[in-house]
């Protein structure tokens, strides 16, 4: 069973993904994190993120970079967004995820073109939601608890550019699929928004 799980930046949808994978016991990737990985080599090369070639070498970033904690910052997060509307880096990513997705016992992927792109062929798909308001407060008391210092309107601004960059780039932009289920986790607390995932997908599983 391969479960995509979309959505904007800090709607829930990566939480949600991981509960799912340990629920169903798949494996899970965060497809987002590649794509913070490619923007963060490219910051560390000295490359220009909305360079396509720039973004392109840093494709080549070594699999440790996946694990430094610096991916999780705000800074990094843009420049994922800024890198992610080359198609070239799209395409050179396409393989490593398709890979994961294809495995003979399933697994969950999460990101913004699971549904559409890599795995159109999930048998459940859900889409995540949540208002630029309810997400800008959850990034900010998770950047706060990091210790790190930036402010709520600054989160904000940040996160309605990102949503702009990915749902107008085009190839592929950031939309449910057709047969996605859109969970909206605005008013939602962590659990809940697990379990209205789960309930979702197991109904999804038998229809």
């Amino acid at each position: 069973m391969i479960i995509a799980v979309d959505g904007p930046t800090a709607s829930g949808k990566g939480t949600i993904a991981k509960a799912l994978a340990h629920h169903f016991g798949l494996p899970h990737l965060d497809t987002g994190l590649l794509y913070r990985a490619v923007g963060r080599q490219c910051f560390l090369d000295g490359g220009d993120p909305d360079d396509p070639v720039d973004a392109l070498a840093a494709c080549a970033f070594p699999e440790g970079l996946l694990e430094d904690p610096e991916l999780r910052s705000e800074a990094s997060g843009g420049l994922a967004s800024r890198v992610s509307i080359h198609p070239t880096v799209r395409k050179a990513l396409y393989e490593r995820q398709r890979t994961f997705a294809t495995q003979p016992a399933g697994a969950v992927l999460d990101g913004r073109d699971i549904g559409t792109v890599i795995a159109p062929e999930a048998q459940a798909k859900l889409f995540v939601v949540a208002s630029v308001e309810a997400r800008a407060q959850r990034r900010f008391l998770e950047m706060h608890a990091q210790g790190r210092d930036i402010s709520l309107e600054a989160i904000t601004a940040d996160l309605a550019a990102r949503d702009e960059r990915d749902r107008g780039r085009k190839d592929a932009p950031l939309v449910a699929a057709a047969d996605a289920l859109v969970i909206d986790t605005s008013d939602l607390k962590r659990e809940e928004a697990i379990a209205a995932a789960i309930a979702a997908v197991d109904a999804l599983r038998v229809t």
